[in-house]
């Protein structure tokens, strides 16, 4: 049996994860990311896919996040019907995601031709809410660390990854009458003290390694992430103003409300209104309870006034309406909203009407990928466009480091470290160039490895004659 992987994304970019292994006769798709950021990626996102999906016989989802499984309605409506596997978490997080994601594409391409600022007569959504929930009777979810069987000759195992809600890492097996091969995909890794969930599993094991480099070339050196967020909270209530927060509506969003929580119980920030001003993360947090098992805050949930998503000054906002009604606000308050890197969702209308005025802050919590407006906002542009309108950034941007739901160049090493023998081959994916390149210095240096850094569409023989 010959082995080949092709690279259809995540490659020297942290988006549009998706690597296709051919298999003789069988295709697998492990995960199905959209592309977002700079606009040449995006543009990947309507090119016509590399191969025909119906010749795809199956979809390994690794996580739930859209740079994971935001292409799987594109996907199934150009013909891909197979089982889309997943943990459970990410079964019900996936539903979540592509309903807000189709929601939005449809949105984006209405207020485009409501303004008139598409080139498009009329533009069209990349997919819709009803393509989206065409994907739905597709996924197959299954527990972590149970062998599942795709034929004789290969099966899956998903091991917990940290990084969000039933995040995977997936070991793939391939076997012959006389030899064994195993596939590692790392997907996204998460933190080894995060204060929510549980630090990566440690695989002894690899043939072939596909391994995560978002922050490959980045240590978070500074130690007390919490205490800035506290500060950056703190100066602004002295300022008058309201703290803004794009977060993630998968992970980030629970993480700030776990810290929110933690500060205004120590006194630490004023017991100010925290609002959350995402639906998708309303639902998501409910998840937290369904899931107990996949997470380390089982006893703080059951313990009444130490529940941080219960908290007496937290106020979740589910309508359109509420979500207005926040841009009275005039100081004395902390909104949440995704997304977190200011691409779409609600966070876009808080910064239309906070990024012009120079009391109210604006705090990243999260990594911004190149080409995204957070990132952008973050390097110092005066203005921000968003509804085809030039913003004024007048407001205060804080960067807190340390509160990445990745791995850093660190934890990535000691994740390294785990395997018992050097993988015959690796290939370090989901990282932007330089930070694919950190982690491979270092993985030479240290371990004495010699990682590949694939490019964009690239093919690799991985075994010829199993």
């Amino acid at each position: 049996m010959q082995v080949k992987v092709k690279f259809l994304g995540g490659a020297k970019t942290v988006t549009g994860s998706r690597y296709l292994l051919e298999f003789d006769h069988k295709k697998i798709l492990v995960d199905c990311g959209l592309f977002q950021g700079l606009k040449e990626y995006r543009l990947r996102n309507w090119d016509k896919f590399p191969i025909d999906p119906s010749d795809i016989d199956l979809v390994i989802l690794t996580h739930a996040h859209i740079d994971h499984s935001g292409y799987l309605p594109k996907l199934v409506k150009e013909g891909f019907s197979g089982p889309i596997y997943c943990t459970f978490p990410t079964e019900e997080l996936v539903r979540i995601l592509l309903l807000d994601a189709g929601k939005l594409q449809e949105e984006e391409a209405a207020y485009a031709q409501k303004k008139g600022y598409s080139r498009h007569e009329k533009p069209l959504p990349l997919y819709t809410i009803e393509d989206a929930e065409k994907v739905f009777p597709l996924l197959y979810p299954v527990d972590l660390e149970q062998e599942n069987h795709i034929n004789e000759q290969l099966s899956f195992t998903f091991y917990n990854a940290g990084h969000i809600l039933g995040a995977a890492i997936v070991k793939i097996k391939v076997r012959s009458e006389n030899q064994e091969k195993k596939l590692i995909f790392s997907g996204d890794l998460g933190r080894y003290h995060d204060p929510i969930l549980h630090a990566p599993s440690r695989i002894p094991f690899a043939d072939i390694l596909f391994m995560e480099s978002t922050y490959g070339n980045r240590v978070q050196t500074h130690q007390k992430p919490v205490e800035d967020l506290g500060l950056a909270i703190r100066e602004t209530y002295r300022n008058g103003g309201v703290s803004v927060i794009p977060a993630f509506a998968v992970g980030r969003t629970q993480m700030i409300l776990y810290y929110l929580n933690l500060l205004q119980q120590k006194g630490k920030i004023p017991d100010i209104p925290i609002y959350v001003d995402s639906p998708m993360a309303i639902d998501v947090t409910k998840l937290y309870k369904k899931f107990p098992q996949y997470h380390r805050l089982g006893p703080v949930l059951e313990e009444e006034g130490a529940n941080p998503f219960v908290n007496r000054n937290l106020h979740y906002y589910q309508t359109q309406e509420a979500s207005m009604s926040l841009n009275a606000i005039k100081g004395d308050a902390i909104i949440i909203s995704a997304s977190g890197m200011a691409t779409g969702g609600r966070i876009l209308h808080h910064l239309y009407n906070r990024l012009p005025n120079e009391n109210d802050s604006i705090i990243f919590v999260g990594y911004q990928a190149e080409g995204t407006r957070g990132r952008r906002i973050l390097d110092g542009e005066p203005t921000s466009r968003m509804y085809g309108i030039d913003v004024p950034v007048k407001a205060k941007t804080y960067y807190i480091e340390g509160l990445s739901a990745h791995a850093d160049q660190d934890e990535l090493i000691e994740w390294a470290e785990g395997f018992t023998s050097r993988p015959k081959k690796i290939f370090l994916i989901h990282g932007e160039k330089l930070a694919a390149e950190g982690l491979a210095n270092r993985l030479k240096e240290e371990l004495n490895w010699n990682p590949i850094i694939p490019e964009y569409l690239e093919s690799f023989v991985l075994f010829d004659g199993i």
